[in-house]
């Protein structure tokens, strides 16, 4: 019996799942997803959901929005110390573990089916090596999946707070507007997620690069996710100001994307996952993020031959967590 989580800022999802033949998670018998503000600790959402649970569990892994170090996270987009010692007496084991979330999101990748992707781009050469993990949801997560020659270990990595590096006179524009707006530092993360959309939509707004109607005003003040009402505005009613703010976003999102390939040599590939590139397909399809990930001067033909694949798959992070799981079990035999 494996316990799995994929703990966000948003929303966390919790599931069983039966360790089938040889350990592996072969079947999900249980899944809740929870809002994770609406909860003080993450200890609360676990009792909630094992309230009525009569069977023992075998091992438990957990996929966390932020840093691990030594068995324990301090969430970044929320008030929540997770550790695996505290979480090992409530489950009644002691196979727990906490890994970052996009590492247990690149874990759960390597299950997808092919009818699960979709590809950006066209001039891809298929290639063995190494992996990049690159998405944008609540917060932008990156991880690297390192291949030995046999098996692929996935590596965390904090790179989405690493320094926004503008690449022209309107990403210039962003990155002071963003300066200012934040007091200092300013990350891919606060482009690169849902609030960053906002951020983008606004400074295309205050720089008039579009009108914004009165409409679209009220409506993303009225929207309890301002965000997807700009993607909204953008992808099925053809706002001006909404289409720049989204074709920015791929641009930066792409370029993003390229960086994390060359620090890691991803020769194998690219992949997006998170909420938010399936929401925005056409955004990521329409040239922008591709432009943006091959633009790398003496390594742009290195780069355009890389195949970039986008998730439509929205639980790789609770699968990942059960992989890892049941390599657990394994290890016990």
């Amino acid at each position: 019996m494996l316990l799995a989580g994929d703990v966000g800022g948003t929303k966390t999802i919790l599931a069983l799942y039966d360790g089938g033949l040889e350990g592996l998670p072969a079947s999900i018998l249980r899944e809740e997803t929870y809002p994770s503000a609406g909860y003080g600790s993450f200890e609360d959402i676990v009792k909630d959901f094992l309230r009525d649970q009569s069977e023992p569990l075998d091992a438990a892994c957990f996929g966390v929005a932020g840093p691990v170090v030594d068995g324990r996270c301090q969430t970044t987009n929320l008030p929540w110390l997770i550790d695996e010692r505290r979480l090992m007496p409530l489950l009644g084991i002691s196979k727990v573990k906490l890994l970052n979330d996009l590492q247990a999101m690149a874990l759960g990748l390597l299950w997808l089916r092919s009818d699960e992707w979709v590809e950006l781009n066209p001039r891809a050469v298929p290639a063995t090596g190494n992996r990049a993990v690159i998405a944008a949801g609540t917060g932008l997560g990156q991880a690297v999946l390192y291949w030995d020659g046999h098996l692929y270990h996935a590596l965390a990595t904090e790179g989405g707070h690493g320094d926004f590096a503008s690449n022209n006179t309107m990403e210039d524009g962003l990155l002071v507007y963003l300066r200012n707006k934040f007091g200092g530092h300013v990350s891919y993360e606060r482009i690169l997620s849902g609030p960053g959309i906002v951020n983008v939509y606004e400074y295309l707004r205050d720089i008039n690069y579009a009108p914004e109607s009165p409409e679209l005003a009220g409506a993303i003040n009225r929207a309890e996710d301002p965000a997807r009402e700009i993607t909204t505005h953008a992808l099925h009613r053809g706002d001006a100001l909404c289409r720049g703010t989204l074709a920015l976003f791929a641009r930066i999102f792409g370029a993003e994307a390229g960086n994390l390939a060359l620090r890691c040599f991803a020769t194998g590939g690219v992949l997006v996952g998170g909420g938010i590139a399936p929401k925005i397909l056409p955004a990521l399809q329409d040239g922008h993020f591709m432009q943006g990930f091959c633009a790398k001067g003496r390594l742009s033909e290195f780069l355009c031959a890389v195949p970039v694949r986008v998730a439509l798959n929205f639980h790789t992070g609770l699968i990942g967590a059960a992989d890892f799981a049941a390599r657990m079990l394994l290890e016990k035999s």
